[in-house]
């Protein structure tokens, strides 16, 4: 388990933030496209992501709230997607599909994403990342509040819910 604070934002200008993510050197993994199934299940979010670069089943709890939240995440890495999928879909229900197109960035232990999700539009998140208790929940905050800045984002673009969430809304 790791502890994230997180940032999910509207952009309506990915160049502006990549742009500045390229100056400061970022470490640019690639652009992944992305099938994230979502599981219902009695506490927290289960999910399955299948994509080019990054394959894991996740489980994270974290509140509904716009601007930074912190979440406890559990991560597995996992080789055949399509056997576990095959496995969580006889015992789970599916909540909900997301597919995204999604540019993946470091800077330390910042993650960044550029997203583009079928149905809802583009967006931007920082993830701040404390993955063995070092940094801790006050400077992973400082953290994404410095890149909020860095980026301009405006706090009526800041989204409270997951991507999943605005599907369901939709639908």
């Amino acid at each position: 388990m790791h502890l994230n604070i997180e940032i999910k934002a509207r952009c309506s200008n990915q160049d502006f933030i990549r742009n500045l993510l390229l100056d400061r050197q970022a470490d640019f993994r690639g652009t992944d496209h992305q099938i994230d199934t979502y599981f219902q299940v009695p506490k927290g979010r289960l999910k399955l992501r299948q994509g080019s670069i990054e394959n894991n089943l996740i489980h994270y709890d974290r509140p509904d709230q716009a601007g930074p939240k912190a979440s406890e995440v559990h991560l597995y890495a996992c080789q055949d997607g399509e056997a576990l999928k095959a496995t969580l879909v006889a015992a789970l229900n599916i909540k909900v599909v997301v597919d995204k197109k999604r540019e993946i960035y470091f800077i330390e232990n910042v993650k960044f994403h550029l997203d583009q999700v079928e149905e809802l539009g583009t967006f931007v998140e920082i993830e701040a990342i404390d993955s063995d208790g070092s940094i801790g929940r006050d400077k992973l905050k400082e953290q994404c509040d410095y890149y909020l800045e860095l980026f301009k984002v405006q706090e009526e673009d800041l989204l409270q819910n997951s991507y999943s969430d605005m599907l369901l809304e939709l639908h």
